[in-house]
């Protein structure tokens, strides 16, 4: 998740960040053989107690995850930092020890997996429902991750398991660059490392997460104690050091492709000029996670008051949802200038931004990224109690560029129009998204199920022509970033000296090999409306809109069942999501 000063760089550390790196990478060389030597079901009864520890101090993560945001205890926003933070990591932590506990008994993590396929040749395997719950709970919800062309079934069964397929063979240290603004990322990222290459991890937090530093010692601490992970903080000096360091073998980063540069060629002139000239400083491999300028294609068609008004606020929330400091938050809603209701869409747009909870500019530049949208776009509406989102809407063609690809990392939202109507508008839509904008993370894609079917075949072509690491389907990509089993990152192919949205995946809980992207599908329209327009799905007003009025007691319910799941929970969940 991106920001242009996501910060792990400066020159020269002072001795006593030195030492601690030093003495942190002196306890890994040793853990890195204590981790070799735990057996799988040894490794998955760690991951349960990290499991149980993080249940029992969720309420303090989420705690401390408030009061960095500044959010109020008793404001409905909470709710995102219930989903986005103990959740996320609780569901990774289960179903990787799920995973575990499959290896363990000799089985593939994929022995029992709903394949299928996609266009250019490609194998699907299904990855949410993976259960009962899943399926009542995300009711009408789906995930599928694509695999590369020319991988089947048989060779994804085969070779899910990664590193621990081997455990016995541990590949080194490897550093963790945390991110600041999604509080689950750095433990998650951390998890990813340790399962999926068999590397012991230095995590170093972002600065603006210390506040959660004593949460994640009792959280991680049985990790700590057998020396697989080691928890570091600082600033750009301490990562600086780090990861130059000649015990280090590896380096994951979360954060912008500025930062990410900066490490591998150095910062400023003489940075740039090694870039141009493919000299990286940094010669061990990197991996990152760089966000972008994600995109939202609206489809044309008849929809109705309350279709307009629900996805309006959707893609409210795919722009307001931790008032725009993530890496998938919608940027840019690319609409039909022949859609006969997009006037109507429009004011919807406009005024579920207006209207949407207010909150504190909590990330680091986010006002001066507010302003320099204005500044490029002086016609753009100042939107919100305090007027601090931003609607840049009306803008001619040759306008549109820094729209595209300006990565704001901040409330501010823009319309781009196509003189195309039907599968041509879907086909232009591709095109742009593909060729204009700047990354590669994520796009949603919103239209009615009439207008899909119509499209038939021509919208399995949309979605295998996009190159995008995740893509929503009535939905917004960040349900792939909730799903443990789903990968993420961004589509594959970039390299360091043309980064774009990053290279490599996390997540990934399955532990799949020759992944390309997840496909995530939802419903159109909330229950009750999708019961009666025919869509099989009673899920209401999903909780991690900005606009849910239970949002936070949702995501404590909903926590609290990733911590120990029961059916006599579900009661309570389905109460405060319908009252949402």
């Amino acid at each position: 998740m991106t920001s242009d000063v996501t910060p792990h760089l400066k020159p020269v550390p002072t001795p006593g960040p030195t030492e601690a790196v030093d003495s942190a990478l002196a306890d890994l060389s040793e853990g890195e053989k204590n981790w070799g030597r735990l057996t799988l079901a040894e490794r998955r009864a760690l991951l349960e107690r990290v499991h149980a520890l993080t249940t029992a101090h969720a309420q303090e993560w989420v705690t401390a995850a408030a009061s960095i945001k500044g959010l109020d205890a008793s404001s409905t926003l909470v709710g995102e930092e219930w989903l986005s933070g103990p959740y996320s990591f609780l569901n990774g932590l289960g179903t990787v020890a799920h995973t575990l506990a499959a290896l363990e008994a000799g089985s593939s993590p994929l022995a029992g997996a709903t394949f299928g396929t996609a266009p250019g040749g490609r194998t699907t395997v299904s990855v949410l429902p993976l259960n009962i719950f899943e399926r009542l709970l995300l009711n009408g919800f789906t995930a599928e991750v694509w695999l590369k062309p020319g991988i089947d079934r048989a060779t994804a069964q085969r070779t899910a398991g990664l590193a621990q397929l081997d455990p016995t063979r541990t590949a080194g240290i490897g550093v963790v660059l945390g991110a600041g603004n999604i509080t689950s990322i750095a433990p998650l990222d951390a998890l990813y490392e340790l399962i999926a290459f068999n590397r012991v991890v230095a995590l170093k937090l972002n600065p603006i997460m210390d506040p959660l530093l004593p949460v994640f010692e009792k959280v991680l601490a049985p990790l700590v104690d057998i020396g697989a992970l080691r928890l570091l903080t600082g600033g750009a000096d301490v990562g600086t050091y780090l990861v130059q360091h000649d015990r280090v073998d590896h380096v994951h980063m979360t954060g912008s492709a500025i930062t990410h540069d900066a490490i591998v060629f150095g910062p400023g002139p003489d940075g740039a000029a090694r870039k141009a000239a493919n000299d990286p400083i940094l010669t061990k491999e990197i991996s990152s996670e760089l966000g972008g300028v994600s995109p939202t294609i609206v489809l044309p068609g008849e929809w109705s008051r309350a279709d307009i008004e629900f996805q309006a606020e959707h893609i409210a929330t795919q722009r307001l949802h931790n008032s725009g400091y993530n890496c998938v938050a919608s940027q840019v809603v690319v609409l039909s200038s022949e859609w006969k209701q997009r006037d109507q869409f429009v004011a919807a747009l406009r005024a579920a931004l207006d209207r949407a909870p207010a909150r504190a500019p909590y990330y680091p530049g986010s006002d001066k990224r507010v302003s320099d949208a204005t500044a490029t776009y002086p016609s753009a509406e100042r939107l919100g109690e305090r007027g601090g989102r931003v609607l840049i809407t009306d803008l001619n063609p040759g306008e549109y560029a820094p729209l595209l690809q300006t990565e704001y990392f901040a409330p501010v939202m823009g319309i781009i129009e196509l003189p195309y109507s039907g599968a041509a508008f879907a086909a232009k839509a591709v095109q742009a998204a593909n060729e204009e904008f700047t990354g590669t993370l994520g796009i949603n894609i919103i239209g009615t199920p009439g207008t899909i079917k119509g499209l038939g075949e021509k919208f399995d072509t949309m979605l295998a022509d996009l190159r995008y690491g995740t893509i929503a389907v009535n939905a917004w990509t960040a349900i792939g970033f909730l799903t443990a089993a789903a990968t993420w990152g961004a589509f594959p192919g970039h390299t360091v000296d043309d980064v774009q949205s990053g290279i490599g995946i996390v997540h990934n809980a399955l532990l799949i090999d020759g992944a390309e992207r997840t496909v995530v599908r939802g419903p159109f329209r909330p229950m009750p409306r999708s019961l009666i327009n025919g869509e099989l799905s009673i899920s209401p007003k999903p909780p991690w809109f900005v606009t849910n009025k239970t949002a936070a007691s949702t995501g404590k319910l909903l926590t609290a069942f990733a911590g120990a799941p029961s059916w006599s929970k579900l009661p309570a969940i389905f109460a405060s999501a319908l009252r949402g």
